[in-house]
């Protein structure tokens, strides 16, 4: 055992082998995770009774999921920018209070305006704490484990969609709506207690500061990462924000099976995290986004068609989950391999661009609705969007090259 700098920044850290206090204390981190994705997809699930519950339509409801997504764009670079030089853990808890907070005042919210404001506070530690959650656990392993350590937070957002979702979408269902949101509030202040007794103490990162943090955002290729992953994730989620009625409309499944579905996509994103390691291996960080971003193409035109078959209706939900959550550690790699200074800042700001994502998908879904489109349309808008995230791939490669 040893010790020594750690490798994302912080003071002096402990690097050794696996042991049950570093896996306590990755599980602490991960916790948090959950509660993230537990309130983020499961308002997805929910959108009919709560479109219901607050007197709105359905595309009208989807705007929840973009005042979400906003306070995670708002929240990620602002917290990282702002608490540079704070000592990691102390943040940690911090982010995670004011979540508990917010989602537990949304089971208050019963108007459109209500719900919005929760919604935007709810999201704003959501990037910031995946961020540096992730930093702070590579900087506990040795340097070949950090792909380990922070495969295992983003596991608790893969692991949420199995578990938490459903049976949130399940409660919601059955016994009102806002009751998943006092459950995250509950899960997001055990998360500031595993937290506060599980993860050791770190000093304030030696020389930080925010214009540090900023000077990440020079680089064009860091600009190109985040535009790849707002358009081709964009897709996604305007195709999973609609789930729900999407499954009941086209594929004719009754509304009590809307949480096994959500429970076959959490699977999918459970097993695209565990291919994600093989396939940067294979095909390399940026190759493997190109490929992923044609994948993702070719998936969202053969959706709705799709679903009108009983098997596929099946398959697909697990596809949607499995491609997009192979992308994202590809894409947190990215940034981070192109961003140089600033670590914390582009670590945050992949959490960031993957809620412009989300509120730019559920935004477009709820254009095509409104007109009067029909459900097959989001998944059509998502197949635009990834030929956009497949352009600026092919773009970003081409400016890698060196001239000759």
């Amino acid at each position: 055992m040893t010790t020594g700098p750690s490798p994302s920044g912080d003071g002096p850290v402990v690097i050794s082998p696996m042991t049950s206090s570093v896996g306590l204390a990755v599980a602490a981190l991960a916790l948090g995770g959950f509660a993230i994705g537990v309130t983020e997809f499961v308002a997805m699930g929910l959108l009919p009774e709560i479109s219901a519950g607050t007197g709105v339509d359905i595309p009208t409801a989807g705007h929840y999921i973009s005042a979400y997504a906003a306070g995670v764009v708002v929240g990620a670079p602002a917290f990282a920018i702002a608490f540079a030089k704070a000592p990691r853990k102390g943040l940690l808890m911090g982010l995670m209070a004011l979540f508990a907070v917010a989602n537990t005042a949304s089971f208050f919210a019963v108007t459109y305006p209500a719900l919005m404001v929760t919604r935007f506070v709810s999201g704003l530690p959501h990037g910031a704490y995946f961020g540096i959650a992730m930093l702070l656990a590579a900087s506990l392993v040795e340097e070949r484990r950090r792909t380990w350590a922070v495969a295992m937070i983003l596991a608790g957002l893969g692991i949420a969609n199995v578990v938490g979702v459903p049976l949130g979408t399940w409660v919601g269902q059955h016994l009102g709506w806002g009751l998943p949101f006092v459950g995250v509030g509950a899960l997001a202040a055990l998360t500031v207690l595993a937290v506060a007794r599980w993860v050791p103490k770190q000093a304030s990162v030696a020389g930080a500061s925010p214009l540090d943090e900023l000077r990440a955002l020079r680089h064009v290729q860091v600009w190109l990462a985040l535009l790849i992953g707002i358009v081709g994730f964009g897709g996604m989620f305007a195709t999973y924000a609609y789930i729900s009625p999407t499954m009941t409309t086209i594929a004719g499944f009754p509304s009590s099976l809307i949480p096994a579905v959500l429970t076959v996509y959490g699977l999918g994103m459970v097993a695209g995290m565990a291919l994600a390691g093989p396939a940067g291996e294979r095909l390399g960080v940026l190759r493997g986004i190109i490929v992923l971003q044609a994948l993702l193409i070719v998936m969202f035109l053969a959706f709705a068609p799709a679903l009108r078959l009983t098997v596929l209706a099946w398959v697909f939900p697990f596809i949607l989950g499995v491609v997009p959550s192979v992308l994202v550690p590809l894409l947190q790699t990215r940034l981070m391999d192109v961003a140089h200074e600033g670590q914390a800042l582009a670590a945050t700001l992949n959490h960031a661009t993957l809620n412009v994502a989300n509120g730019l998908g559920a935004w477009l879904g709820s254009l095509v609705l409104a007109a009067g489109l029909g459900y097959e349309w989001p998944s059509r808008v998502g197949a635009i969007l990834a030929v956009l995230g497949l352009l600026l791939a092919l773009l970003s490669q081409r400016l890698e090259r060196p001239v000759r």
